[in-house]
């Protein structure tokens, strides 16, 4: 189970004294004890990683902040913390495998332009948890025009 795997690999950096993954994981930690209370019961290897995408989703918005305010160190310090929540992410897909399902989708509804919510609708649910969703926004602009 991934909480198990997420507590070993915490307790291993406390003894390699590893201060990021140690806080990267003690913040994952309490994302899922949170997630746990809220839902009144034990989180799935689904549901952790949902919540770990949530949290590179986070990383990767403060290391833009970051380098838009030309602070650097502090962007470096968010993409080793994004490096550590990669070990415990879901499998993603790739840009091709996104496209040809964007082209199946599209050829499927016949979709003009104008339909770019509908398609993207179609195509969230079905890659939903394998794919950044600005990927596959700007795929899905590409083959509309």
């Amino acid at each position: 189970m991934l909480k198990e795997k997420i507590m070993q690999d915490l307790k291993q950096a406390m003894k390699e004294k590893n201060e990021i993954k140690v806080r990267v994981l003690r913040l994952l930690n309490s994302a899922i004890k949170n997630f746990e209370v809220e839902k009144i019961g034990e989180a799935s290897d689904e549901e952790i990683e949902k919540l770990v995408l949530k949290e590179m989703k986070k990383r990767q918005e403060s290391i833009e902040a970051y380098k838009k305010a030309g602070r650097e160190d502090l962007a470096k310090e968010e993409e080793q913390e994004l490096e550590v929540l990669k070990e415990y992410a879901p499998e993603m897909l790739s840009e091709d495998e996104i496209r040809k399902m964007a082209k199946e989708i599209i050829e499927e509804l016949n979709a003009t332009q104008k339909e770019f919510g509908l398609v993207m609708k179609n195509l969230m649910a079905k890659v939903k948890g394998k794919a950044d969703g600005s990927i596959v926004s700007k795929i899905v602009k590409e083959l509309l025009q």
